[in-house]
Parts: structure tokens; C-alpha cells; sequence
């Protein structure tokens, strides 16, 4: 017989099962909840070990027998995981109050994960557990089966302070995550206290108790208190944190690291720079760290004079001794449902936990004392009347409702009565019965006025909250500064400002050599190869190489082959176009302006920082018409006064403003004189140079051994709109080779 099946489709199925392992994922493994702090790992964690007795002044137990308890009672999931959820909190680098006490390898702040196996190490409870378990078997949790049915565990821990926001947490959950920073027990203890003497408390009243997280490293927060405040109120954010460092005979000295970053890590980052030849002031960095200090990072500038200020400004901003926690308090509230709250919230909300946590505290025990006075008055009845006791115990087949009937008592009063012992029955023992009422009728009244008073209440948490601080409380460990912003030096800032001549050849062989009075052409060349051209710069300048195609590409200068040698091939710098062979090299300043021109007699003006590129491939500026060559470019000195000169090999002389041509950062530019693009392409006529002139400067034509100088009367026969075809040049220096350009007092020397 075929049982009956419920059909349903893949999608309807997909949608609920997945959702369901969402809801299980967010409220029962990733997000702590504002109750205890605690995912339910930790926590069955914590209740497991206190089940078997490792409290703080037992001995250590194997940590395997603790990670075997927590698997087969309460958490049916891996035993990895859950043993390095138990490591995690046996960290003083990872938790600011650590619950478990560790003996062994239990990792280190270098390496939080080289824990040894738990069959190798120990463990038991710190004395900070108690404010998570010292309440459990008290009447203050509600109980629920464990995975198999057979055993119960607590829904949540009867946690005394808000361990949420003390040890913080991180987690991530499906479609949501949390990232909870841990902050001072003394300023949250004080921050709780306040808000039960002012209930009406504002965020900025807490804020300025709390005035940031706590982390367990002694680097410094640097985030603005405005920030910071903003945080608070929203729930997200981020935190900044600087590690510290000093000043130890002309060594800079790292003592306290950024939360979780590893002093090895650090060195390593430190170490790849100084390879890379980007701190050329730094000659050397150890890792002297050991048990007595356990962070100490050693740099040595290389000389008395480097701004050790401003290396450190560079390596906050390019390694991790600065690091960014992202803050993101999301977690399960008291009504089961997880959400994002700001720091009022979690403050009211888990005093509104604690104030019931203690009100069943207090409940249950007036319900025991009761109960006892209960069981007194029965004891006392018997004693009063002992004897006729006696005779209905020893003569009467069922005594128990004979002795109820008789002294109008109470089941119970009469099971307590039958199950006394006979050495109870001294008289002795009705003055302690008396004694015992007292105490007992005392703590009943307390407790009940406890109980009937919000306000006593409220006084008696806040006076279990204040023991607590003062108990476990400790300095803060993260001091909250204000810093300038870690600026990382430019590649100018960390390479010497040297004068060198950058020579490139006609193969296109790069190098570099010291000075400016090198005679570039004298220097040695590889067989087949020669001078082609040069540029004198300072080593930080970035230098600017253009090719056939019109491409650009930047090198810094400091980063060039010595001229000691023949240099090397800029192939090997970049990826030029098949066929394209480098025509200029040229350097500047960010803001000085080239004109850039095709011997089509196009042209645009470009700034020198548009010409860089950190591409292999370089960077398209010059677009370059068919046929088509890139002619050198020229300097401006300015755009508004100099005139351009440009003459073709046909002999015609154009000039014009230069403040025609438009600034472009690449492009073909605008037509500079009048040529057909099929003659430019056919290679019959094109442009032969140009030059910039000024008006009291005199340019001078250069045909094969002659030259003749165009004076101002001269120029202005020349003169014309930009775009034009230009005039013709006297016959015998229509063949020009090039132009040049001389000034009023060269020409009378």
C-alpha cells in the first residue's frame, strides 16, 4: 500500500528549505545574543566545562575531554570548529576578557591559528566565567532538550555585565553578518550604572562614559570622537587603530600592534618595501619581540637625518601597523529576532535582561525559603508534640495520614517528619529549628521587599554591577588620540632628488648616468647602436618616452640602469605596437606644458602629467594621421605669449599664436598648417619642424650650410590663421633641414 505523499514544486521546496537554513544559520550559530554575548557554541562550551567542574581553582582537564563533552551533549557539528571556538576564547590577543584559562600551545598573536592539537593541550575556566555561569542552577534560565532529548542545556547564561559588548564578537550569517568590537568592563559597568540612576539618559550622557572599543592591544585609536559618536548612534562604522611606537637612540621602536595583526606579517610588509626599493631610508627592520615584550619591531633609518615622523605617516598608511575594524552591531534581541542597535539600545535592553535575570533569581530563592519555613513549621509541630509522633510512627500501618490528620499538616510536612533521622530528635535540635526560622523569616522579608520595590531592585543590580567592576575591571588598554591622517610618500618623497642624464639610443637602450655634465654622445654603445637623445633630471622626476605610434611611456628616474653599463632596452620596460621603435624621451614638472605634434601638421598643447602612464602598454596621446610622423616635443614657456613656427619640406612658413592650438590629454589636436592628408601619406610633403618664438626673438632658417635670420618685419610676412597653407620662403631655402631661434642678444654677440 502506497503511502500518501504531499507534492509540492522544486521551487516551493528550494524557497522553504532554504529559508529555513537561513533563520538556523542566523539564530543559531553565527549571531550572539544580547543576553549572554554568546553564539551557541560558546556557549555550550562554557556550560559543558562548568559541568565537569573546571572551574578557575580546579585543575586543567585535557581539552579533548571538554571538546568531547561539548559534541556529545550539545553540539552535534565538527569537532575543528568547535575546539578552535574554545581557542578563540582562551586568547588574551583575541578576547579582551578571556573565559577559558589555557595551559599549553594556544597559538600566538603572529600566528593565532598555530594552536596545538587539543589532545596536547589543557584547559579550564577563568575567574571572569563566573559572571556567565555563577547564576545558571539558580532559577535564571529557561532549560531546553539538547539534540538527542536525553539532557537539558540553558537557552542562555545569566550573564552579570553585558559580555556583548565586553568581548564583542564577529560572525556571518546569510545575508547579514556582525562585527561586534570589544570595549572596557569598567566604562561599560559605569555606563549600566548610570543609565539605572537616569533612565532618561541620552546617547551622548553614555558616549562620553564609553567614549570608544577597548582592544586587547595597547595601539592607539585614532578615530575623531565625532566618528566615533556617530557610530554609537547608527551601529555602523568603523574604527581606526594606529599602532604605537618610540624613539630609542635615533631607532624607531613598535611596542603595541593594531588588534590581530601579526608582528611577523608587519616586518615581512616592512622587508617587501625594502626590496622594492621604495624605503631607501630605511637600512634595516627586526622583530625582537619575546615574553617580556611581546611586541617590539625594530627600525633602523638609515642615517640621523631621516623624518622618522614621516616614515612611520608613510608605513601607517601602506602596511598594516594602521588597520580599519569595520562595527556592525547586529544581534539576536530579547525578542528572538535579529537586529542592528545602536549603544543606548544594548545597554537598555540588556538591563531590562538582567533586571529579570535577577528578579527569578530572587523569586526563586524566596520560593526555597518558603518552602524550608514550610518544612520547619512541620518540625517544629513534631518536636512540640514528640511523643504522640512517636506513638502513631510505631503503632499506626500507614502513619503519614494519621499525623496529617491529626496536627493538620501538610504532605510534605508529614514526608519530612517520617524521613528525620532519630538523632534529629535531641532537644537540641528545636533551638536550631528556632534558630534557622529566624534567619530564614528575615531573608523572606528582605526578599520580598526586594521584590515588591522597582527601585530596591534596580539598587540591588546596580550594587552586584559595581562588585563586578571591581572585580574584573581593569585600565584601558587602547588609548583614544587624535592623529594626523598616514599620508604614504610619494615616489619624489623616497628617492634623493640626484641630478642625472637619462640617455636613450638609437635602439632604443635606456640608462642613467650621475650628473649633468655627462657627455651623453662620448659614452659607449652596444655594436650596431649609437646616441640618439638625452634629457638632464633630477632622479625622483618621472621621465617620459614616446614612440613611433605616438604612445607614451613614464619611468621614474631613480629606477633607471646605471650608465656604468650600456644600459637596457626599454622592450623589456614595455609593450610597445609591433614594429614601433622609441623617437623621445623628455622630462618636467605636473604642470608643464608640451606641444605635441604630427608631421601631417596636426598639434594640441598636453600637460606633462598627462603624458604619464604606469601601463606596460603605455598610453595613446599623440593619434597620429596615415603616413604620418611624430616630430619632438617642444616645451612651452607660456601659452599665451609664444607664437608657433612651423615650415613643411616644400618650404612653406606658417606662425601663429600658440594659443590656437587647444590643451588636449591626448588626441589628434587641430590642424597647425594646411596639408593633404594623401601628400602627408605619399610622404611629398610634410611638416619638417617647429619651433616657439617669442616677439622680441629672431628665427633663423637652416638649408643644408646656409641660414638667413626672419626679423620681426620678416615674421610678419609669415604670419597667418592657424590652419592656412603658409608663404614660401625665398628661393635657396625652400629645402629647410630646421628651425632655430635666437634672441636680440645673441644676434649682436
Amino acid at each position: 500500500m502506497n503511502a500518501e505523499v504531499d507534492q509540492i514544486s522544486i521551487q516551493q521546496f528550494s524557497e522553504k528549505a532554504y529559508l529555513d537554513y537561513s533563520m538556523y544559520v542566523i539564530l543559531d550559530r553565527a549571531l550572539p545574543n544580547i543576553g549572554d554575548g554568546l553564539k551557541p557554541v560558546q556557549r555550550r562550551i562554557i556550560y559543558a566545562m562548568s559541568e565537569l567542574g573546571l572551574s578557575a581553582i580546579s585543575k586543567h582537564k585535557k581539552s579533548a575531554r571538554t571538546v568531547g563533552d561539548v559534541l556529545g551533549k550539545f553540539h552535534p557539528h565538527g569537532d575543528t570548529a568547535c575546539y578552535e571556538a574554545m581557542v578563540m576564547m582562551a586568547q588574551d590577543f583575541s578576547y579582551r576578557y578571556p573565559i577559558v584559562d589555557g595551559q599549553g600551545n594556544w597559538g600566538s598573536s603572529d600566528d593565532p591559528k598555530s594552536f596545538a592539537a587539543m589532545r596536547y593541550t589543557e584547559a579550564r575556566l577563568t575567574a571572569y566565567a563566573k559572571v556567565l555561569l555563577d547564576e545558571v542552577k539558580k532559577g535564571t534560565v529557561d532549560w531546553t532538550p539538547n539534540f538527542d532529548g536525553t539532557l537539558v542545556e540553558p537557552k542562555l547564561l545569566p550573564a552579570r555585565l553585558p559580555n556583548v559588548l565586553l568581548n564583542g564578537s564577529t560572525g556571518i550569517a546569510v545575508g547579514m553578518a556582525t562585527d561586534i568590537l570589544p570595549h572596557n568592563l569598567i566604562e561599560v559597568g559605569q555606563a549600566c550604572i548610570y543609565l539605572l540612576d537616569h533612565p532618561k539618559a541620552t546617547l551622548d550622557d553614555i558616549s562620553s562614559i564609553i567614549i570608544a572599543p577597548d582592544f586587547p592591544s595597547h595601539a592607539e585609536i585614532i578615530t575623531p570622537k565625532s566618528d566615533i559618536r556617530t557610530l554609537y548612534e547608527t551601529g555602523y562604522g568603523s574604527i581606526k587603530v594606529r599602532a604605537f611606537y618610540t624613539k630609542e637612540d635615533g631607532d624607531v621602536v613598535i611596542t603595541a600592534l593594531p588588534y590581530r595583526v601579526s608582528g611577523a606579517k608587519i616586518v615581512e610588509q616592512i622587508a617587501n618595501q625594502m626590496r622594492a626599493k621604495k624605503l631607501p631610508m630605511v637600512d634595516d627592520v627586526r622583530d625582537e619581540s619575546d615574553h617580556k615584550n611581546p611586541n617590539r619591531i625594530v627600525i633602523v633609518p638609515r642615517s640621523n637625518r631621516v623624518d622618522s615622523d614621516a616614515l612611520m605617516s608613510h608605513l601607517f598608511a601602506t602596511t598594516d601597523l594602521e588597520k580599519s575594524y569595520r562595527v556592525n552591531f547586529n544581534m539576536i534581541g530579547l525578542d528572538g529576532k535579529p537586529q542592528v542597535k545602536n549603544l543606548l539600545n544594548i545597554l537598555t535592553e540588556w538591563l531590562v535582561y538582567r533586571i529579570q535575570t535577577v528578579r527569578k533569581r530572587l523569586q526563586f530563592r524566596l520560593d526555597k525559603v518558603l518552602e524550608r519555613l514550610h518544612d520547619l513549621d512541620g518540625l517544629l509541630i513534631a518536636f512540640l508534640n514528640l511523643d504522640e509522633v512517636i506513638r502513631i510512627i510505631r503503632t499506626e500501618d500507614e502513619p503519614k495520614p494519621v499525623l496529617i490528620k491529626r496536627f493538620n499538616l501538610s504532605d510534605r510536612q508529614a514526608e519530612v517528619i517520617l524521613e528525620t533521622k532519630l538523632r534529629h530528635l535531641a532537644r537540641l535540635e528545636e533551638m536550631k529549628i528556632r534558630a534557622e526560622q529566624k534567619n530564614l523569616e528575615d531573608e523572606r522579608l528582605k526578599l520580598e521587599k526586594i521584590l515588591n520595590s522597582e527601585r530596591r531592585l534596580k539598587t540591588l543590580v546596580k550594587n552586584e554591577i559595581l562588585e563586578d567592576v571591581e572585580k574584573y575591571g581593569d585600565d584601558r588598554c587602547s588609548p583614544l588620540v587624535e592623529r594626523s591622517i598616514a599620508v604614504a610618500l610619494t615616489d619624489e618623497d623616497l628617492n634623493p632628488a640626484e641630478p642625472i642624464t637619462v640617455v636613450l639610443s638609437e635602439k632604443g637602450w635606456v640608462r642613467a648616468a650621475k650628473g649633468h655634465d655627462i657627455d651623453a654622445e662620448s659614452l659607449t654603445y652596444k655594436s650596431g647602436d649609437e646616441y640618439h637623445s638625452s634629457v638632464k633630471v633630477k632622479s625622483n622626476q618621472s621621465i617620459v618616452f614616446l614612440d613611433s605610434t605616438g604612445r607614451s611611456y613614464s619611468l621614474l628616474g631613480s629606477t633607471l640602469p646605471s650608465a656604468r653599463g650600456q644600459g637596457e632596452p626599454l622592450t623589456g620596460r614595455f609593450n610597445p605596437p609591433a614594429g614601433a621603435f622609441f623617437t623621445n624621451v623628455f622630462a618636467g614638472d605636473d604642470d608643464d606644458k608640451y606641444l605635441m605634434v604630427s608631421d601631417a601638421g596636426y598639434g594640441f598643447v598636453a600637460k606633462f602629467s598627462d603624458m604619464l602612464s604606469k601601463n606596460k602598454a603605455g598610453k595613446a596621446l599623440l593619434t597620429l594621421p596615415e603616413g604620418a610622423k611624430v616630430l619632438n616635443p617642444k616645451i612651452i614657456n607660456s601659452v599665451q605669449d609664444d607664437m608657433l613656427a612651423a615650415v613643411t619640406n616644400e618650404g612653406r612658413l606658417l606662425i601663429f599664436s600658440l594659443n590656437k592650438l587647444p590643451m588636449l590629454s591626448k588626441g589628434k589636436g587641430n590642424k597647425i598648417i594646411n596639408i593633404s592628408p594623401a601628400r602627408v601619406a605619399s610622404r611629398t610633403e610634410f611638416v619638417v619642424d617647429i619651433v616657439l618664438i617669442q616677439m622680441e626673438e629672431n628665427l633663423m632658417i637652416h638649408s643644408g650650410q646656409r641660414h638667413f635670420t626672419l626679423k620681426k618685419d620678416d615674421i610678419e610676412h609669415y604670419r597667418g590663421e592657424r590652419g592656412r597653407r603658409g608663404n614660401k620662403l625665398p628661393r635657396g631655402f625652400q629645402r629647410v633641414d630646421h628651425l632655430s631661434v635666437i634672441s636680440k642678444e645673441k644676434e649682436q654677440a
